[in-house]
């Protein structure tokens, strides 16, 4: 079952899902679109390692825009800080960012039950598009769960990405022990 817009507004009314900004036009049926904030990130390093921490570095998004190349990974971030306290909050790209050959998310479009922060968008493309930040970027839409909840995520001491800025984190896979 995933929250309709009037139960959307009702927890947001309760205080369990939290979104800001919020601007009732990004409120769709059942969904509410996220922007594009004004960050992107690269990795440093050519080649990955899952146990090392893996830095990036930082650029802002210019006014004219900017053209992401395939080929190319790129961390991104919404412009929407949102808080869900009650739901399981999951972001999915909107059709027509699809249509233009962006992934918003490798693998990490589900969030946890007490998720608080910015949402690192994980941003590849099919060919060269030209990307602008406040853009349409993505959709939020929330499940409710079953049963009770012993720890939410913002609760979590090693919850990795609580609280996450208005830029976009690395990962912290190396902070795992394997």
């Amino acid at each position: 079952m995933i929250l309709t817009d009037l139960r959307i507004l009702e927890e947001m009314e309760k205080g369990t899902i939290k979104i800001e900004p919020y601007n009732r036009t990004d409120l769709g049926s059942n969904s509410y679109d996220v922007h594009l904030g004004k960050w992107l990130a690269r990795y440093d390093d050519a080649v990955l390692d899952a146990k090392k921490h893996n830095t990036i570095t930082y650029f802002e998004i210019p006014d004219e825009g900017f053209v992401l190349q395939p080929h190319e990974f790129y961390l991104g971030v919404t412009e929407e800080y949102t808080e869900t306290h009650a739901h399981v909050p999951f972001l999915e790209g909107k059709s027509s960012t699809g249509r233009l050959g962006i992934d918003i998310h490798a693998t990490a479009g589900k969030g946890d039950v007490g998720f608080c922060g910015n949402w690192t968008l994980e941003i590849s493309v099919k060919q060269p598009v030209r990307i602008y930040k406040g853009m349409p970027i993505g959709q939020l839409i929330y499940f409710p769960v079953e049963g009770e909840i012993a720890v939410k995520y913002n609760q979590k001491s090693n919850a990795k990405y609580s609280g996450q800025p208005n830029k976009p984190i690395e990962s912290m896979m190396w902070k795992n022990k394997f």
